[in-house]
């Protein structure tokens, strides 16, 4: 039985899926499909059947996933369940339906600036489909049962494939120009997926070795009212144990730290590292 959090949950899952889905289908009707240019996996596919056969997109993209979608559940199991296949059949759906019945027109004719905002909103749609737990099929699918099989991680292999595929476009059109454009829809596209997923970097590391590493600890507990974690350190080279002072502040505060840290010991060796995500007092957690 599905208790009444859990509906709430799978009912919230599914809408920002279908958001997401939905997103995608304008990216690729909007930018990519009418300029040809192929972003990878099956719809990357589809670009090329709809512009050599005037075969409608979203039906080719269906009639590919849907075998790869049960090959999945063959050698996975039931990951690539219901929200796979929900996404990708609403994506098909949704992509012949602003192209066919509503007509939706290309926002631009410039090439460059439809891969750009193509790969992103594409990028866009497939961060939200990610984050809540969805998979689009395709070269996803693909990527896993390359690595299943081989020894080359999934990410690879999903690289792999939709290399393959926009080349394929690109010979397919025999117009290298197209094929770089996908590379480049590509590229942007990869890059939002990673944004929509796991944001931007929100903390700032800091590992100090100071001669005064107790008067910097004192500043910031005072002027920043932050805390610290003293880590025992050796130097390679001279062998001699040192304290290091770690603490984490949030990227407004990076640069009054650096000051603090400058001002009394302007010698200071620091290295400064992104922070994805902190649990604990003091910091808003993601998610």
């Amino acid at each position: 039985m599905i208790n009444q959090n859990n509906l709430k949950k799978i009912i919230f899952d599914y809408t920002f899926i279908a958001i997401g889905s939905v997103i995608m289908s304008l990216g690729l009707i909007m930018f990519l499909v009418p300029l040809k240019i192929a972003p990878g996996g099956v719809s990357g596919l589809g670009v090329v059947l709809y512009h050599l056969f005037k075969f409608p997109i979203g039906v080719s993209m269906l009639i590919m996933n849907i075998p790869l979608f049960f090959l999945g559940i063959k050698e996975f199991g039931t990951k690539f369940g219901p929200r796979t296949f929900f996404s990708f059949s609403l994506v098909s759906i949704t992509t012949d339906f602003f192209d066919k019945v509503m007509h939706v027109e290309a926002a631009t004719s410039d090439p460059l600036l439809a891969s750009i905002f193509g790969g992103i909103i594409l990028g866009l749609g497939l961060g939200i489909v990610f984050k809540f737990k969805g998979t689009t099929g395709g070269s996803d699918i693909v990527g896993q049962l390359i690595n299943k099989h081989t020894n080359m991680s999934v990410g690879t292999g999903i690289m792999s494939v939709d290399f393959f595929i926009i080349s394929i476009a690109g010979i397919a059109f025999q117009n290298i120009n197209l094929a770089l454009y996908g590379f480049i829809s590509l590229y942007f596209s990869s890059k939002i997926i990673d944004v929509v997923i796991d944001g931007f970097d929100y903390a700032r590391g800091f590992y100090i070795i100071s001669e005064k590493q107790d008067e910097i600890m004192r500043a910031i507990n005072k002027k920043m009212d932050r805390s610290g974690t003293v880590l025992s350190g050796k130097g390679i080279y001279s062998g001699t144990k040192r304290d290091i002072l770690f603490a984490v502040v949030t990227r407004k505060e990076d640069a009054k730290l650096k000051e603090i840290v400058k001002n009394i010991d302007p010698l200071a060796f620091v290295v400064i590292a992104n922070i994805h995500e902190v649990v604990g007092n003091g910091f808003r957690t993601r998610y």
